[in-house]
C-alpha cells in the first residue's frame, strides 16, 4: 500500500516491515533515530502504548490517546502520531449509519480501542469497554472519561450490553489469520438491531462479520480504517497528499492474492 503511494507521488522510497519483539524496541527506535534516510515508521501491536516514553514529543492526539501508531524522524528526533482515530473516524463515516447518540461497545483496551473509544465518544455514543483483563478496561475507561461517558464491563455484563448495542466495535485479534479463532463475541451474542466492525481484515469476512451479516446486520471489516490511517502517516511523513485511490488498489491486490 504505501509503496503504492510513494510510486503514485514519485518518492523514490521504500516500505519496510520490521519483526520487533518488545525487548528489542528501544534497539529499533535507536537504528530509526540514528538514521538519514528513514522517514519514519508506523508501530503496530504490541508496542503502541509502550513505545509513548521513548519518544522526543507526541502530537496532541497521540498525547490524548497515550498510543502512537506513526512516528515521523525530524533529524535525530522522534515525533509520535497517533492516526488511528483519524482512520477510524472517516471509515466509519461510510457507514449507512454512521455513530451518533446511542451505545456503543468495544471490545479490547490496547491502541486500537483507545482510538475507537474515542472516536464514539467524540460522535455522541455512550461506550462500555470489555477486555480479557479487566484493569486494561478500567485503566481505558479512566484515561478517556474526560471524553465522554465511558465505563469498562466485566464478562457477566457483556451478553446484554452487545444485545443493546447500536455499534459494536473488535478491536482484539480474535478471528484474525494467525491469531485466536472464533469471534470475540460470547456465545455468538450479536446487537438485536445495530453496525458491527471488525478491524481485523483478514480473513475476509471474520467470522464475527459473517455471523452479523446473516443476522442481516451493517458491517464493516478493517480495510476502510487502514487505508485511511495509512494515508495520514504517509502525509505525516511526506508533507503530500496521500494518492487514496492507489493506496486502495494496492491493499485490495494484496488482500485478493493472500485469499487466493
Amino acid at each position: 500500500m504505501h509503496d503504492a503511494a510513494f510510486a503514485a507521488t514519485g518518492i523514490a522510497g521504500r516500505y519496510e516491515a520490521w519483526d520487533v519483539a518488545p525487548a528489542a524496541l528501544v534497539a529499533a527506535l535507536r537504528r530509526l533515530r540514528d538514521s538519514r534516510t528513514l522517514l519514519g515508521a508506523n508501530v503496530t501491536v504490541p508496542h503502541k502504548e509502550a513505545v509513548v516514553p521513548h519518544l522526543d514529543a507526541l502530537t496532541p492526539e497521540a498525547e490524548r490517546l497515550g498510543a502512537v501508531n506513526t512516528i515521523v524522524r525530524h533529524d535525530d528526533r522522534l515525533l509520535g502520531h497517533n492516526t488511528d482515530a483519524i482512520g477510524l473516524a472517516a471509515a466509519l463515516a461510510g457507514l449507512a449509519r454512521p455513530p451518533g447518540p446511542g451505545r456503543a461497545v468495544v471490545l479490547g483496551a490496547g491502541g486500537a480501542a483507545r482510538a475507537a473509544v474515542a472516536v464514539l465518544l467524540r460522535a455522541g455514543c455512550s461506550v462500555r469497554v470489555h477486555n480479557r483483563t479487566h484493569a486494561r478496561a478500567e485503566a481505558l475507561a479512566t484515561d478517556m472519561r474526560r471524553l465522554g461517558a465511558v465505563a469498562a464491563i466485566g464478562s457477566e455484563a457483556l451478553p446484554a450490553a452487545i444485545a443493546e448495542a447500536d455499534w459494536l466495535v473488535n478491536t482484539t485479534s480474535v478471528g484474525m489469520r494467525g491469531g485466536p479463532a472464533g469471534s470475540p463475541a460470547p456465545d455468538g451474542v450479536l446487537p438485536t438491531s445495530g453496525t458491527v466492525v471488525d478491524l481485523v481484515y483478514r480473513p475476509r469476512p471474520t467470522p464475527l462479520l459473517a455471523a452479523a451479516a446473516a443476522a442481516g446486520l451493517e458491517t464493516q471489516d478493517g480495510v476502510a480504517m487502514l487505508v485511511h490511517q495509512g494515508a495520514a502517516s504517509f502525509t505525516a511523513w511526506t508533507g503530500r497528499q496521500a494518492p487514496l485511490a492507489a493506496m486502495i488498489g494496492a491493499l485490495e491486490r494484496s488482500l485478493s492474492d493472500a485469499t487466493a
